[in-house]
Parts: structure tokens; sequence; C-alpha cells
């Protein structure tokens, strides 16, 4: 996959597991058959965006293009309903409106180092971070 071409990056599969041993996922709505993170799932077909994510306790790895504001606003407003926890990794955009709209309404976490994102042979050329709404 030329990463130059495409907003999709793969999450590392420790960084999930690690994570999901904490927060015990149910629900990745922005995902493929083939990336799927959690048993339910949505794919670009379903449209994770006009979904309920309601109770759920959510991973979310957008695509990190012009639609990762849409992805960052319904994560946090899906975190308002009851029940229901949000966890993205995002790529470290301190600078970005969305950052600044939404992302400090949450907790955040800058992950060290640049991760390897799916099969790459090479660091992203960016940093990442956790962003957690809701419960």
């Amino acid at each position: 996959m030329d990463k130059a071409k495409t907003s999709v990056w793969a999450t590392p599969q420790k960084l999930f597991d690690d994570l999901d041993a904490k927060h015990h996922f149910t629900l990745d709505p922005c995902a493929t058959a083939e990336n799927a993170k959690c048993r339910k799932y949505y794919t670009e077909q379903d449209n994770g965006l006009s979904q309920n994510w309601g109770g759920e306790t959510v991973f979310c790895n957008p695509p990190y293009g012009r639609e990762i504001r849409e992805w960052v606003k319904k994560a946090y407003e899906e975190s308002k309903k009851p029940g229901t926890k949000v966890v993205l990794l995002l790529p470290s955009r301190t600078d970005a409106g969305w950052f600044h709209d939404y992302c400090m309404q949450g907790k955040i976490e800058f992950l060290r180092g640049r991760l390897k994102y799916g099969d790459a042979k090479e660091n992203a050329p960016f940093p990442s971070m956790l962003v957690t709404f809701g419960e």
C-alpha cells in the first residue's frame, strides 16, 4: 500500500491488543473486513458515521484525510450517550481545528516515537495520539 496515496493507516496489532486488554472494545466503526479489530464492525459500505455507537466501547482508527474531522466529531457526540466510551487513534495534529474543537474535550495521550502502521516497513511520518471520550 502506498501511504502517500491513502488516508487509511492499519492499526498496529500490539497497540490494539494492549488497549483492548484495558478497555474491552465491542465496536470498530471504521474498518474493512480484513482489518476489523472487533467482532462488531462497520465498513465503508455500512458508513460508521451514520450508525449508532451508543452503549458500545468503541475503538476507532479513522481515515486520516479530510474526513478525519467528521470522525472525531462523531466520536465526541456518540460518547455523550449513556454507557459509551470511544478511544480514537489519531495523528497528533495539535494545530488542527478538530483537535481544538473536540480532542481537547477528552483525555489525550501522546504516543512516544512513531508507530509502524499495518505491515509498513518504515515508521509513520507523523506522531500519533490516543483520545478517549466518555465513560
